[in-house]
């Protein structure tokens, strides 16, 4: 079955209407992260009747605040963990090739071979990329998708990284990774491709009393609650598991990046990847991103206590950040030059004792006592394969009359091969509007009934107002901060923020009855 994809007030307030009417379904999915919005679509695929709820918007937690990476899983088998690095090798391989070309690119690490860099240090990040090479191979991904790692002079490593520290360096390594043009369009591309196949998708619908076949919903913007049954309820609210089931136990650890403008850094076009003083495996990254940014991360620390809706970085997340990646420039990083930054929880298994950074990113699927069916861990790269492996548990539990797992094959909203492409040259489009919506993109413009939709929502920011609108009309965008926060990321910059609000509210208002 294929259907509209757009998400908007109108369709949200006629499916929630029919969930209060009582029809019983198969699956309801709690959590509107990358998760869940994997299992929505893996369930209607498989042709079992699906609601996916969420208490904010889509995207709104750990989703968003990812280094917008699709890791092969290089760190993993350097720790020893082969199979987490082998899936992580073939997911990425998926969603470049198969799933989501359109979001999903090869992006240009370069490790500098600075003099702080010792002999054993520069032959263990050699063997680690080898090693990378051979895992994408392993996973067929083809070298001309993800290109093989090699050795460049200096020369060529400061025309990608025009800042790196000249004195003493000495070439560097260039090995690839997928990246992605932003995780929360992921998670959306996700959540309409499920819609697609008759998904019903509802945010700012909370969940409550979850039982293994039944759960209150609450409607957030009315505060209407009614009470809906299913073959199967599956907890995949991340961090927020334990607060669906009491019986989950997490250990949340804390990611934090910040954000430059990307002329602070000589507008690079690969990420300087800089080893972490004292450690065997661990990196930051000073990743070139959409809006004309750099992200720098990634901090790895506990973070325990209750879970806020929006975490923080920290003074001393800040202060490492900056400290580390300074080991590898020419220029000072400081303080003043940070225009933005932003903290995610990763949802780990509580394994006890030891670092966070040591904690296992494998998933597991559990039933509690209550009957409801939790998926906890895990990592964004595996989403689809975390979802199939919790409809495969469901259906064997609850006896499901579901087919076998269609995702592997399948394209998202946005690549050329789903049915919602539209077939126009890329050369009569916006770059940035074609690298966010893929072959979607034409619909945006097409499909615009706003004044000036082709002009940007504020000067030097690369978004249109199509795309406003569109984050309205079929991206399920509810509120101003839906918009600027999650289906772009003009927000992240405090001033760029106050800048396009007015247009974001003008869209917003003209979509209320």
């Amino acid at each position: 079955m294929t259907g509209s994809t757009a998400l908007n007030q109108t369709r949200r307030a006629s499916e929630l209407g029919v969930l209060a009417g009582g029809e019983r379904i198969d699956v309801i999915v709690i959590g509107g992260g990358i998760t869940g919005a994997g299992i929505a679509l893996d369930a209607a695929t498989r042709g079992l009747s699906v609601a996916l709820v969420e208490k904010h918007d889509l995207a709104f937690g750990t989703s968003r605040w990812s280094s917008k990476l699709v890791h092969g899983g290089l760190r993993y088998l350097a720790t020893g963990n082969v199979g987490i690095a082998r899936r992580s090798a073939a997911e990425r391989g998926i969603l470049m090739t198969r799933n989501a070309p359109h979001l999903v690119k090869a992006m240009p690490q370069l490790v500098p071979l600075l003099p702080s860099m010792n002999p054993a240090s520069r032959a263990l990040v050699r063997f680690g990329f080898a090693a990378g090479d051979g895992l994408r191979k392993l996973a067929g991904t083809p070298a001309s998708v993800l290109p093989r790692s090699r050795r460049i002079d200096a020369q060529r490593a400061v025309e990608l990284a025009p800042t790196v520290r000249r004195d003493g360096l000495d070439g560097a390594y260039l090995a690839y990774d997928g990246q992605l043009i932003d995780d929360a369009r992921l998670v959306t591309a996700v959540a309409r491709t499920a819609a697609q196949h008759g998904a019903r998708i509802l945010t700012r619908v909370g969940a409550s009393n979850a039982t293994g076949t039944s759960v209150r919903l609450t409607d957030q913007l009315t505060g209407d609650s009614f009470d809906v049954t299913a073959r199967a309820v599956i907890n995949a609210s991340g961090v927020w598991a334990g607060e669906v089931e009491p019986s989950i136990k997490l250990r949340p650890s804390r990611g934090t990046h910040l954000v430059f403008d990307a002329s602070t850094l000589g507008n690079p076009a690969a990420a300087l990847t800089i080893p972490i003083p004292g450690e065997i495996n661990r990196f930051v990254f000073a990743m070139p991103e959409q809006l004309g940014r750099v992200y720098l991360g990634l901090t790895d620390e506990d973070a325990p206590g209750p879970i806020p809706d929006v975490p923080q970085p920290t003074s001393e997340e800040i202060a490492f950040l900056l400290d580390t990646v300074n080991t590898a420039l020419a220029v000072k990083l400081s303080r003043s030059d940070v225009i933005g930054a932003y903290a995610g929880l990763r949802p780990l298994i509580d394994a006890g004792a030891g670092r966070t950074a040591d904690v296992s990113r494998e998933h597991a699927v559990v039933e509690s006592p209550s009957g409801v069916i939790s998926v906890i861990g895990g990592k964004l790269t595996e989403y689809r394969y975390m979802a199939e492996d919790v409809l495969d548990r469901a259906t064997e539990l609850r006896g499901l009359a579901a087919s076998a797992c269609r995702t592997r094959n399948l394209p998202l909203v946005g690549a050329p091969a789903n049915p919602v492409a539209t077939l126009r040259s890329p050369s009569e489009l916006p770059g940035s509007l074609v690298a966010r919506f893929g072959a979607e993109a034409p619909n945006v413009i097409a499909s615009a009934s706003c004044d000036r939709p082709t002009e940007p929502v504020a000067d030097g920011i690369d978004v249109i107002r199509a795309e406003f609108e569109y984050a309205v009309t079929h991206e399920g965008a509810l509120t101003v901060d839906d918009i600027v926060d999650r289906r772009t990321r003009i927000g992240l910059v405090e001033s760029d923020r106050e800048r396009v609000w007015p247009a974001a509210e003008e869209f917003v208002t003209s979509a209320r009855w």
